[in-house]
Protein backbone atom coordinates (compact mmCIF):
# COMPACT_ATOMS: atom_id res chain seq x y z
CA UNK A 1 0.00 0.00 0.00
CA UNK A 2 2.65 2.70 1.20
CA UNK A 3 4.08 1.58 -2.24
CA UNK A 4 1.07 2.76 -4.33
CA UNK A 5 1.06 5.89 -2.08
CA UNK A 6 4.44 6.83 -3.02
CA UNK A 7 3.35 6.00 -7.02
CA UNK A 8 0.48 8.64 -6.85
CA UNK A 9 2.54 11.00 -4.97
CA UNK A 10 5.05 11.03 -7.69
CA UNK A 11 2.64 11.14 -10.28
CA UNK A 12 1.54 14.06 -8.41
CA UNK A 13 4.30 16.13 -8.43
CA UNK A 14 5.21 15.58 -12.07
CA UNK A 15 1.70 16.58 -12.87
CA UNK A 16 2.16 19.58 -10.64
CA UNK A 17 5.15 20.82 -12.39
CA UNK A 18 5.37 19.93 -16.02
CA UNK A 19 1.66 21.76 -17.14
CA UNK A 20 1.96 23.54 -20.08
CA UNK A 21 2.20 27.42 -18.60
CA UNK A 22 4.91 28.36 -16.46
CA UNK A 23 2.82 30.19 -14.14
CA UNK A 24 0.88 27.46 -13.38
CA UNK A 25 4.30 24.74 -12.99
CA UNK A 26 5.34 27.28 -10.15
CA UNK A 27 2.48 27.75 -8.64
CA UNK A 28 1.08 24.36 -8.63
CA UNK A 29 4.55 23.10 -7.74
CA UNK A 30 4.84 25.25 -4.79
CA UNK A 31 1.05 24.13 -3.92
CA UNK A 32 1.69 20.80 -4.08
CA UNK A 33 5.43 20.99 -2.56
CA UNK A 34 4.02 22.43 0.61
CA UNK A 35 1.06 20.22 1.03
CA UNK A 36 1.51 16.69 -0.07
CA UNK A 37 3.30 15.11 2.54
CA UNK A 38 0.13 15.92 4.65
CA UNK A 39 -2.62 14.69 2.53
CA UNK A 40 -4.23 11.38 2.93
CA UNK A 41 -5.82 9.27 0.53
CA UNK A 42 -9.26 10.70 -0.18
CA UNK A 43 -7.32 14.01 -0.10
CA UNK A 44 -4.79 12.94 -3.07
CA UNK A 45 -7.65 11.62 -5.00
CA UNK A 46 -8.99 15.29 -4.66
CA UNK A 47 -5.73 16.35 -5.59
CA UNK A 48 -5.48 14.44 -8.80
CA UNK A 49 -8.88 15.78 -9.74
CA UNK A 50 -7.70 19.73 -9.44
CA UNK A 51 -4.48 18.51 -11.77
CA UNK A 52 -6.68 17.65 -14.30
CA UNK A 53 -8.57 20.43 -15.04
CA UNK A 54 -6.82 22.74 -17.70
CA UNK A 55 -4.36 25.95 -16.86
CA UNK A 56 -6.85 28.59 -17.43
CA UNK A 57 -9.73 27.49 -15.23
CA UNK A 58 -7.27 26.84 -12.62
CA UNK A 59 -5.68 30.00 -12.61
CA UNK A 60 -9.18 31.63 -12.95
CA UNK A 61 -10.67 29.77 -9.96
CA UNK A 62 -6.93 30.85 -8.10
CA UNK A 63 -7.71 34.60 -9.10
CA UNK A 64 -11.30 34.79 -7.75
CA UNK A 65 -12.14 35.00 -11.70
CA UNK A 66 -15.32 33.13 -13.72
CA UNK A 67 -14.58 29.35 -14.99
CA UNK A 68 -15.76 27.19 -17.40
CA UNK A 69 -15.58 24.44 -14.32
CA UNK A 70 -17.67 23.77 -11.03
CA UNK A 71 -15.36 23.62 -8.61
CA UNK A 72 -16.65 21.02 -5.64
CA UNK A 73 -16.30 22.75 -2.09
CA UNK A 74 -13.33 20.36 -0.73
CA UNK A 75 -10.54 20.90 1.06
CA UNK A 76 -8.11 20.39 -1.76
CA UNK A 77 -10.12 23.18 -3.69
CA UNK A 78 -9.91 25.70 -0.64
CA UNK A 79 -6.18 24.89 0.21
CA UNK A 80 -5.44 25.85 -3.24
CA UNK A 81 -7.53 28.83 -3.52
CA UNK A 82 -6.45 30.14 -0.01
CA UNK A 83 -2.86 29.64 -0.99
CA UNK A 84 -0.12 32.13 -0.71
CA UNK A 85 2.25 31.92 -3.68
Amino acid sequence: MSTDIEQIKKKIIYRSNYRGTKEMDKLLGAFTSKYLDQLEHEDLNQLIKLLEIDDNNLYNFYNGLNTDVVFEDNKINNLFKNFKY
